[in-house]
């Protein structure tokens, strides 16, 4: 569907009803469902074939609407939320009773973003609820940054708002303690201590519920495997594509995370045996394009 008034209008009507609609943020497409209805909740974890110990993050379309389901709301929230949202950035923060469990992996926090995409923020003002939505993908599957690349039948409708511009999910920050890395995206960590003082690094997530998405070791991932190697590493044997950065990808690390699930969705379907990706280097500003690469390539045997 276009992203006109009545396609808006239809989306939240479904998203009011309890469906599921496929929609665009500025980081991801998400697969959205009202966060306050534990059953329709349910449904994204059953089409994603998501595991419930994977909490969900939840959109807003302002500050106000973030303070309903956030119990405590610390100065460092409001910093960051004033600096960057609408934007890609999530805050975990303790959560109210109204915020179901479902959403929350049975947590005492809940992740809350506010998008920065037009259609996203109208959405959820048209519905006039928050929005639960991870990625518009199966779980662990590549996500979409275009509306072609949802899986079809994974929604019951579609918003097409063209591709995504950061192009990776958003950095996860929690506030309900210390301050928390949880997941790096596109803000470099450095930027977000200027604000607020020291973040620590999360440790890796093995068992139980996870304190956000995009925790799990095998993720990100596109059918074709992918190996992540040094510059001027061998590549494997067979027909593949190869990746590096300054030739077939940018050298900038925020054009970079916009272009990568692109060319990955590319390079899949024009079916290669593999494809090889130079690693980036281990700084702050590609922290968030190198997790993602890291994940994609877990599962894989490197050469």
């Amino acid at each position: 569907m276009s992203g006109d008034e009545s396609s808006i209008a239809h989306a939240a009507e479904l998203i009011r009803a309890g469906r599921l609609v496929a929609f665009p943020t500025e980081t991801v497409y998400g697969l959205g469902a009202n966060a306050l209805d534990a059953e329709a909740v349910a449904r994204i974890f059953a089409a994603k074939g998501r595991p419930h110990t994977v909490p969900l993050i939840v959109h807003v379309d302002s500050i106000a609407m973030a303070q309903t389901l956030a119990s405590d709301w610390p100065e460092a929230a409001e910093i960051l939320a004033r600096r960057y949202w609408p934007g890609p950035l999530t805050l975990v923060l303790p959560k109210r009773d109204i915020v179901p469990d479902i959403v929350t992996a049975g947590l005492p926090t809940v992740g809350l973003r506010m998008p920065a995409h037009p259609l996203a923020l109208a959405l959820i003002r048209t519905a006039r609820v928050p929005i639960a939505a991870p990625s518009a993908n199966r779980f662990t599957e590549l996500s979409p940054t275009a509306a072609r690349d949802v899986p079809s039948a994974l929604a019951d409708c579609v918003l097409d708002g063209g591709p995504a511009e950061v192009g990776i999910e958003s950095t996860v920050l929690s506030l309900a303690r210390a301050p928390l890395l949880l997941r790096p995206g596109v803000i470099p960590l450095p930027e977000i201590e200027k604000l607020i003082g020291p973040v620590e690094i999360a440790a890796s997530v093995t068992a139980g519920a996870h304190p956000s998405p995009g925790l799990h070791l095998r993720h990100y991932r596109p059918t074709t495997p992918l190996f992540l190697i040094a510059p001027g590493d061998p590549v494997p044997e067979g027909r593949g594509a190869r990746l590096r950065m300054g030739h077939e990808m940018p050298a900038d690390p925020l054009e970079y995370a916009a272009a990568l699930y692109r060319t990955l969705h590319r390079l899949d379907a024009e079916g290669w045996d593999w494809i090889a990706v130079d690693c980036p280097p281990d700084t702050p500003a590609w922290a968030g394009v190198l997790d993602r690469l890291r994940r994609a390539s877990a599962a894989v045997t490197h050469p």
